[in-house]
């Protein structure tokens, strides 16, 4: 974060136009370039991610430079080393992956560049802001759902994220207890499909081979889930109810054409407005605030209208 004492005597050298400045626009003083390092734009939900990160940037005339690491935990290393010297004032980062990027967010604490997570948070170092979905609260929304899909009895499959990311975790853990609270229903496999529409697709098809009787599928992300589907085929949304994650388009036209049970519906543009929005008080030199919850709601067919 930027230094008291600098700010300190800034404020003391020009008091008068600094309070005149603010009183006319207080965002006119959110100047600075600001870094998004996300983990993909292949994925529909970081897409939208990034437009509401983009849109909220130039609502505040905020400088934004986005940054792709495809999945690629090195390659994000790397990206937000050059960020550090690069001019970045400060870094939103969505991780690939939570434990490769504490190096990164520690080289950037180093260099006194403030650090915003958002939808995912590093496992150590110091960020400034972390602005997320309750992702146990809806991985548990996600078991109870499915649940009342199978009349809470059957054996069930899930299809993990990326290893070593935040959401993965903390959505798994939160299905998990969820599902606990059902005793006639069994959780016959896990593996991971990487957060990836074809890793869901192939995961499922082979997990199918080993447990063909299962009725249903939770999916940690939309793209998982509709891989799954595809995996399905006819049976999807008859036999075998499949469960997803985040409430993307393709996610909730799932929903509405009764291929999907449910989703639970992140708000990746609100998620990235709002990581905007903790940047500018960090470029005016003010503090961020440490934790920006933002809902998930459990999207059916019974209030799919409402989402499409």
């Amino acid at each position: 974060m930027f230094s008291p004492l600098k700010k300190t005597l800034a404020v003391a050298a020009a008091t008068v136009l600094a309070f005149g400045a603010v009183a006319c626009n207080r965002d006119s003083a959110a100047t600075g370039s600001v870094t998004l390092a996300l983990s993909t734009q292949s994925n529909p939900f970081f897409v939208q991610l990034r437009d509401g990160a983009q849109k909220k940037a130039d609502e505040m005339g905020v400088s934004l430079n986005v940054q792709d690491a495809s999945n690629d935990a090195s390659v994000q290393v790397n990206q937000l080393n050059n960020a550090a010297t690069s001019g970045a004032n400060v870094v939103i980062v969505n991780p690939t992956d939570s434990d490769a990027v504490v190096p990164a967010v520690e080289a950037l604490n180093k260099a006194n560049v403030p650090v915003v997570a958002v939808d995912r948070s590093a496992s150590g170092g110091t960020v400034d802001s972390f602005i997320a979905s309750d992702n146990v609260a809806g991985g548990k929304q996600a078991a109870e759902a499915l649940a009342k899909s199978i009349g809470e009895e059957g054996e069930v499959l899930v299809l993990q994220g990326i290893t070593g990311s935040s959401a993965s975790r903390d959505r798994g853990q939160g299905f998990m207890e969820g599902i606990a609270a059902f005793p006639n229903i069994k959780v016959a496999a896990q593996q991971t499909a990487g957060f990836d529409r074809v890793q869901g697709l192939n995961v499922t098809t082979n997990l199918l081979q080993a447990h063909p009787n299962i009725k249903a599928i939770f999916a940690e992300n939309d793209e998982m889930a509709l891989g799954a589907i595809e995996a399905l085929g006819d049976r999807a949304g008859k036999d075998v109810f499949v469960i997803g994650f985040d409430g993307t388009e393709d996610g909730i036209k799932a929903v509405t054409d009764g291929r999907m049970a449910a989703t639970i519906a992140q708000q990746p543009a609100e998620l990235g407005a709002k990581a905007v929005e903790e940047a500018a008080k960090l470029l005016k030199g003010e503090q961020a605030q440490k934790e920006v919850p933002v809902e998930v709601i459990t999207v059916t067919q019974e209030n799919v209208k409402d989402f499409s």
